[in-house]
């Protein structure tokens, strides 16, 4: 049984359903968008899982805890927690508001932080747990115009190495991937010469796609990672190089 932040879109919504492909029944939360709540639940369905959908804004400590609660009573037990729910307001350091720097932190670091800790108690009573963090390249080798989001994903892999020495002798594991640029809605507005210098400075040419991202996602859910904890794992096509 695996919950999803964000699971609606992009990335989010390739592991969704990677994760029910492999096996899993699926609990995923979205912002606004019933439709694509929807219509992803349909999906899962004709997979032959079970989906729960779950309106959710992961700024919410309390609403965190009511998701978990809503996942145990409907499905008995949680498994596995993907945090992957972010946003994105970039800017230059000198036009940021104080605003869009806690829109940005509370959303993709604190919100790491309220499913984790709701979900946490469980997974440490049933010695056993999986939990797997999106972070970004950004985290690690951040660009410019991006401070508030650079460090919230550098806060993400913090959390994750922490997070990961704290509950391992209870059978959890915690891992992040740290995708690059990714063909998601982003990304999709992109100019046409921006996105072909971005190209230029990875090395494989191109960008990921979601799908590429998710079967790490699988990968790390799944006992074929099974002494493999704390780790930030890089998709980004060598950018980091």
């Amino acid at each position: 049984m695996a919950i999803v932040t964000g699971g609606t879109r992009g990335i989010g919504r390739s592991i969704v359903l990677a994760l029910c492909r492999a096996g899993a029944d699926c609990a995923f939360t979205y912002a606004n968008n019933e439709f694509l709540a929807d219509s992803l639940s349909n999906e899962i369905r004709e997979l032959g899982r079970r989906a729960l959908p779950l309106q959710l804004d992961v700024r919410d400590f309390e609403g965190a805890k009511g998701l978990v609660e809503r996942v145990k009573e409907d499905f008995g037990r949680i498994d596995i927690l993907v945090n992957n729910a972010g946003i994105t307001i970039d800017k230059s350091l000198m036009m940021m508001s104080s605003e869009d720097w806690t829109s940005v932190i509370d959303t993709d670091l604190t919100g790491v932080f309220n499913t984790t800790r709701a979900c946490i108690v469980t997974f440490l009573k049933q010695k056993s747990g999986n939990i797997i963090n999106i972070s970004s390249v950004s985290g690690i080798h951040p660009l410019p115009g991006q401070v508030n989001y650079a460090a919230a994903k550098a806060g993400v892999i913090g959390f994750t190495r922490s997070l990961a020495k704290e509950v391992a002798p209870y059978n959890v594991r915690v891992n992040a991937v740290a995708p690059g640029f990714i063909e998601t809605d982003m990304t999709a507005d992109f100019r046409e010469k921006y996105r072909q210098r971005l190209n230029d400075t990875i090395p494989l040419g191109r960008f990921g796609t979601p799908e590429e991202v998710a079967r790490v996602v699988v990968f790390l859910a799944s006992e074929e990672s099974g002494y493999i904890t704390g780790e930030a794992i890089q998709i980004d096509g060598g950018l980091g190089i």
